[in-house]
């Protein structure tokens, strides 16, 4: 068999970082050590490299991998991603970076062709000309423009599934290894009580047939469907800036039609304004940051007031617009969700009680 080298990337958090992003850091180490002893498990040579904020861009790493294991396929993913894959799952992405996959799905095979969390790229596949990308997001796009084919998983929808703040791991627990549920715990102990109690009342709204779920930011239309499959309440949708991670310099800015309510109304005016729509919401807030503070994350609220907001503790917050938006929606008289784009897509079926069938 062809050697395949896996490769996870783990970030470290800087010398400033909160406990709460030191918190969430170590869960996606155990969530990496997890990954490790999986494709290990499928004699893959796997090892996880730490990166570091001001560290080389992703597309520098994966040319620096090429050169490396020159001859070998390699799978690629951040400490993250993939949390529920299954042992088929990974072994998918294996035979994909061996090149033993059936002829008609070679190629290049990511989880997701337009929101990449793990690559898998077989030999021969030339990575010394990909120009410089600042993540994963980018890369089957580029890879596509060559004439690589690129499949993807999307399908799959567990696989979509990304640790991306503390409330993803709040909506997997159960569905995760028992030492990294044990972290679930310690980040919940209490501190988000409010978020259990918001949990369950969003999962109240959506087995009613008389009430209205709102979701609002980069969610699909595979995730709504199966919401009009699984829920009895009816569903209202605001679908904006998918793709952002990915745009192009030169794109017009992120824009959302939420976002301009609240340039109106300010950020303390959320909680009033989905209760006029809704009985309960999800709300991918990143779209809301990007729409009022540029869609470079550099200039966004530190990551420990983000979690904090998703975690729906505004006290800790302390940029101001933050913590007015996410105080209104803990305190509205609908349940809130706040989260990125793991909460409004795959994460909802956690969050509904459903995707555990």
């Amino acid at each position: 068999m062809t050697r395949v080298v896996a490769i996870i990337l783990h970030a470290v958090p800087g010398p400033g970082a909160g406990p709460l992003e030191r918190s969430f850091a170590e869960t996606r180490a155990r969530n990496a050590a997890a990954q490790v002893i999986g494709f290990t498990g499928e004699g893959v040579e796997t090892r996880i490299v730490e990166t570091h904020p001001g560290g080389q861009p992703f597309s520098q790493r994966l040319r620096e991998l090429s050169r490396d294991h020159e001859g070998a396929g390699s799978i690629v993913l951040g400490s993250g991603s993939i949390p529920l894959a299954t042992r088929a799952d990974r072994r998918s992405f294996v035979a994909a970076a061996a090149g033993t996959a059936p002829v008609e799905s070679r190629g290049v095979l990511v989880n997701n062709r337009f929101s990449a969390d793990i690559l898998a790229i077989p030999p021969g596949v030339d990575l010394d000309r990909i120009p410089d990308l600042a993540a994963d997001n980018g890369v089957p796009r580029w890879l596509a423009d060559q004439g690589v084919p690129v499949h993807d998983l999307r399908r799959r929808w567990r696989l979509q599934f990304d640790l991306d703040s503390p409330i993803d791991v709040a909506l997997a627990a159960g569905r995760i290894r028992a030492d990294v549920q044990n972290d679930v715990q310690a980040i919940e102990s209490g501190a988000t009580k409010r978020l259990d109690d918001t949990l369950a009342r969003v999962a109240e709204v959506a087995a009613n047939p008389a009430a209205e779920l709102l979701i609002a930011g980069r969610t699909s239309a595979a995730t709504l469907g199966w919401i009009e499959r699984h829920t009895a309440s009816r569903t209202r949708a605001l679908v904006e800036e998918r793709g952002m991670k990915t745009a192009e310099q030169g794109q017009r800015p992120t824009r959302s039609s939420l976002g301009l309510l609240l340039d109106r109304d300010g950020p303390e005016a959320l909680g009033e304004l989905l209760a006029t729509l809704s009985d309960a919401a999800a709300v991918d807030t990143r779209v809301l940051m990007a729409h009022h503070f540029g869609r470079d994350e550099a200039g966004w609220p530190a990551a420990e007031d983000r979690f904090a907001s998703d975690l729906l503790l505004h006290e800790r917050i302390v940029d101001p617009w933050l913590r007015a938006l996410t105080a209104a929606a803990a305190g509205a008289r609908i349940p809130i969700l706040l989260g990125g784009h793991t909460l409004v897509g795959p994460g909802l079926r956690l969050a509904l009680g459903a995707g555990r069938r």
